[in-house]
């Protein structure tokens, strides 16, 4: 797909930019900020860390992809991340769409391969694609700071002048994340698409409930990001033994 980046900032179905709390978020994030890189920047950063990394976050109910009910909800995983960046990317007059990858992530709890069926490839894997001074970039936003000291893993960080996508190594030089196929990139959210094949691969974690699991992933804030852009923590989640 080739489209003028300046067609790029509409609201769509998922992209709901014309909320008001996608509103509120952008605003308060961006602040005194006047370049796109300097906007995405901070929006990146927000977005990485302020909705907690949650891979038990799938659902097959179509508002929980919209941007507005992920800025509500406060965790969620990469897919509706990268839509609430995306979203409020063009929020802030930034173009910006949806890309996707199938990734092999080699930081996994055993929780979650068990649920994933044994596997490390994780399909449909979600990614912002940002126009920045004449230029498109990727930027993943999945990680937040919190998870990523668990796992010993480097928070992805976000130049506003260079891709920010998962690193290949953690900072002890093992394996982390090998990016395998390219899955192209999207006005809006394919849904349908995703979903079909997270079936496939998957099964029943499209239907599973994280309520039962204790990981690393789910012992992280549950409260919900504010309007403003704090997340209404006053204390970071312990570690786990």
């Amino acid at each position: 797909m080739s489209r003028a980046p300046a067609t790029l900032l509409a609201a769509t179905e998922f992209l709901d930019t014309e909320h008001e709390d996608v509103r509120a978020f952008t605003e308060a994030t961006v602040g005194d900020a006047r370049s796109d890189k300097e906007k995405a920047k901070r929006l990146f950063t927000a977005v990485r860390d302020q909705v907690w990394y949650d891979p038990y976050t799938v659902s097959t109910d179509p508002t929980h992809y919209r941007a507005s009910f992920v800025l509500q909800a406060g965790r969620a995983y990469c897919v509706p991340k990268a839509v609430l960046l995306t979203a409020v990317c063009r929020a802030a007059g930034i173009p910006a769409r949806l890309g996707f990858a199938d990734v092999r992530n080699h930081l996994q709890t055993e929780s979650l391969r068990t649920l994933m069926g044994g596997t490390d490839l994780f399909v449909y894997h979600g990614y912002s694609s940002l126009h920045i001074d004449g230029k498109w970039l990727k930027a993943t936003p999945a990680f937040n700071v919190e998870l990523c000291a668990r796992f010993g893993v480097p928070p992805v960080e976000f130049d506003g002048e260079h891709d920010a996508l998962m690193h290949a190594f953690t900072g002890d030089g093992t394996q982390h994340m090998e990016y395998v196929r390219d899955r192209g990139v999207f006005d809006d959210l394919p849904l349908t698409a995703i979903l079909t094949e997270l079936r496939t691969t998957y099964g029943s974690m499209v239907q599973a409930s994280a309520h039962a699991i204790d990981d690393a992933f789910t012992a992280g804030p549950a409260s919900p990001v504010r309007a403003d852009g704090s997340s209404g923590r006053s204390t970071s989640p312990q570690e786990d033994q």
